[in-house]
């Protein structure tokens, strides 16, 4: 007879070699400084009449997009030359690497989404104090901590910021994404006259980029000098933003280091994320799935004690974890020990 779903466990610990493999995979991204954008590509040599050869990388951005050529350097320029194999070499391992942990059960986003996170990535957002949040931070931690789960698939990128982002000087993030060459436009804001705080592909499908920050006032848009755009306001993203940790996000062929929030405080707000959504229930559901998820795994491969986070809880999401106590009885069931801590955490004062 076929389980129930609330009887079976929420996730599932990879075998060590794994975690080993994508250990080393994020070390050597961590290393690598610039990403090559798309797929590794190959090295073509170009004569220009009168003005002699150069040597061009030939690759595909992502799929369904023409090939396309970048400039290397002059044929006789033997270092530029050498130190781009080295990076393409460096990216066919990558890419290979993240085809074998997607094949053993990890979480891998789209070409599309590695693409934005590449160029995010190498303008230096990240290192800035960007922070990507959501689905895809969810998908991140589930690698980093070992295990395997479901993760809804997601056609959003959300990035956020908790405070200006410490750049040189201001980057415009409409020119970033635009760099991808995958089409996006900004989508207007919610009235006639706010300024957009999204961009997205065309198609019903098409990826969304969402710039979010901290706000009392859900949706109300702020600006964002330093990427000369503007941002939606989410409630408590002041406490999910405090501290947030390094990570990596794998996307495509590619292992792209990242920004995001600690694990316990993404599950935290995601139960009160889950209380907010009436009209999408889906997407509630999915809320306390993850949250549920990731605080199994937090307590008892990782020996969190839940009430010792539970301070530094805003009132308000508090409040709203122990409205999903009941449904987190039914998720965590097979999860004893995690179904103690929190039941211990939600008993607070």
């Amino acid at each position: 007879m076929r389980r129930a779903a609330a009887d079976r466990p929420l996730y599932v610990p990879f075998e060590g070699p794994v975690s080993t493999l994508y250990a080393e995979l994020v070390e050597r991204a961590s290393a690598e400084g610039h990403l090559l954008p798309g797929t590794p590509g190959s090295l073509a040599l170009r004569e220009r009449p009168g003005s002699g050869s150069y040597w061009y990388r030939r690759h595909y951005d992502s799929p369904g997009t023409p090939q396309v050529e970048d400039f290397v350097c002059k044929e006789n320029d033997l270092e530029a030359y050498e130190a781009m194999r080295q990076r393409i070499e460096a990216a066919e391992w990558s890419q290979e690497q993240v085809r074998n942990l997607r094949h053993l059960g990890m979480q891998v986003a789209d070409k599309d989404a590695a693409r934005v996170l590449v160029e995010v990535h190498n303008r230096e957002l990240f290192r800035a104090g960007l922070v990507l949040v959501g689905t895809l931070a969810f998908m991140s931690w589930l690698n980093e901590l070992g295990v395997k789960a479901v993760a809804a698939r997601t056609q959003d990128i959300d990035l956020a910021r908790r405070q200006k982002l410490k750049l040189a000087a201001p980057i415009s993030f409409l020119e970033a994404v635009t760099a991808t060459r995958l089409g996006f436009f900004a989508i207007p804001g919610i009235s006639a006259a706010a300024q957009p705080t999204s961009v997205k592909r065309p198609g019903k499908e098409g990826l969304r980029v969402d710039v979010l920050t901290s706000g009392a006032a859900l949706g109300k848009v702020v600006p964002v000098p330093e990427l000369d755009w503007h941002a939606q306001a989410v409630p408590h993203f002041d406490y999910l933003l405090v501290s947030p940790r390094r990570t990596a996000t794998l996307a495509g062929g590619h292992c792209v280091p990242v920004n995001a929030p600690a694990p316990e405080r993404l599950a935290w707000h995601k139960l009160y994320s889950s209380t907010r959504r009436a009209h999408d229930s889906a997407k509630a559901e999915k809320d306390l799935r993850q949250a549920a998820t990731l605080l199994a795994v937090l307590v008892e491969r990782d020996d969190l004690r839940l009430a010792s986070t539970a301070a530094a809880v805003p009132k308000e999401v508090f409040d709203a974890a122990r409205q999903r106590l009941p449904s987190l009885r039914s998720l965590l069931a097979p999860h004893p020990q995690a179904l103690d801590e929190v039941e211990q955490a939600l008993a607070g004062p």
